[in-house]
């Protein structure tokens, strides 16, 4: 286990329709101790029972599993050649999965089991009435994550997240997003779900590949969860994640506090692979003062000195602005 003394703010004396406003404002993690300790689920779980509560409110539709291999030790990574992952995907039912999950507790070099981020209002409705927490002026996507022991690779977020501990305990080591270039990432068009994942083996670092590491520990904050706790986690925060029993249990809560009619920046990303990091040295230094003008200082700056009428997509966005400027990007890309 990496040795990290920086631990997360801890908020105690929270309850699930009752968060402070200052955690939702929070630019750093902060853990809830005890949010949903009252939950059925994590009661169900403290006496073992968390596989049948599950199952009561499950429709019957199936799910994805992840599977790895034992020696694997529940790390869901890629082959070496970092051309494939090294894990199997299929589609399989939930209580089955649950079965056997449920059969390797207690096991020595057991197979892992994982299903991840998977919609709790449409996989097991009714649930989230008795177990659910509320995010004010939001309606987040609530998720729920089982298996046994994991390792799941450090990543980021789009959005903002509330991680709730139901059944199992779970370590995350997070990471502010100034640490990416310290953090290794792997490649962005082949990833195990979407975001692309630090190559760094936290379990053993080498950090002879990886001697940046070093800094980005420095930086690193842990936070060690009980049944009930939750974490805040603010949107693009790197997180390396542990379930560390033989049954775990997540519910997690995304949203964005951002117009629906945004786009994702992982697509200004890539385009800005397309056009602009392999231009020469100076015109690229050139758009770099570009982007800070337009998008990373304050976007008053840019029309102050333009009548209202004549600013077009510099103006403040709305969902019309934002139609007229998709269809002025995809007429440009098909050229």
């Amino acid at each position: 286990m990496l040795e990290i003394s920086n631990k997360v703010k801890e908020v105690v004396g929270c309850t699930p329709d009752a968060i402070p406003a200052e955690v939702f404002a929070s630019t750093e993690p902060v853990i809830l101790k005890g949010l949903v300790k009252t939950w059925p689920l994590v009661q169900a779980g403290l006496k073992g029972d968390a596989s049948v509560y599950i199952k009561q409110f499950y429709t019957g539709k199936p799910v994805v599993e992840y599977s790895a291999a034992p020696e694997k030790k529940g790390r869901y990574f890629y082959n070496d050649e970092l051309s494939a992952l090294d894990f199997e995907s299929q589609r399989a039912p939930m209580d089955a999965i649950l079965d056997k999950i449920s059969a390797t507790k207690n096991t020595i070099d057991s197979p892992s089991f994982y299903i991840g981020s998977t919609d709790v209002d449409v996989f097991l409705p009714g649930f989230r009435a008795e177990n659910d927490v509320l995010v004010p002026d939001q309606t987040p996507i609530a998720s729920i994550w089982i298996g046994n022991q994991s390792r799941i690779a450090c990543h980021y977020d789009a959005s903002d997240n509330i991680a709730c501990v139901a059944v199992g305990r779970r370590r995350f080591t997070l990471f502010p997003p100034s640490q990416i270039h310290n953090l290794y990432p792997g490649p962005v068009d082949l990833t195990p779900s979407g975001q692309s994942i630090s190559l760094v083996d936290f379990d053993n670092p080498d950090f002879e590949k990886f001697p940046r590491f070093h800094t980005a520990l420095e930086h690193a904050q842990v936070a060690n969860m009980e049944p009930g706790d939750a974490l805040f986690l603010p949107t693009m925060w790197w997180h390396y994640v542990e379930g560390l029993s033989d049954f775990n249990v997540l519910v997690n809560y995304w949203w964005r506090s951002v117009p629906a009619f945004m786009g994702l920046g992982i697509n200004a990303l890539k385009h800005a692979m397309l056009s602009i990091r392999d231009l020469p040295e100076a015109e690229k230094a050139a758009w770099k003062h570009i982007f800070d003008y337009y998008i990373f200082e304050k976007p008053e700056l840019a029309v102050e000195h333009i009548p209202a009428i004549s600013q077009g997509c510099l103006a403040a966005p709305d969902d019309n602005k934002a139609r007229q400027l998709r269809a002025w990007l995809v007429n440009k890309l098909n050229r």
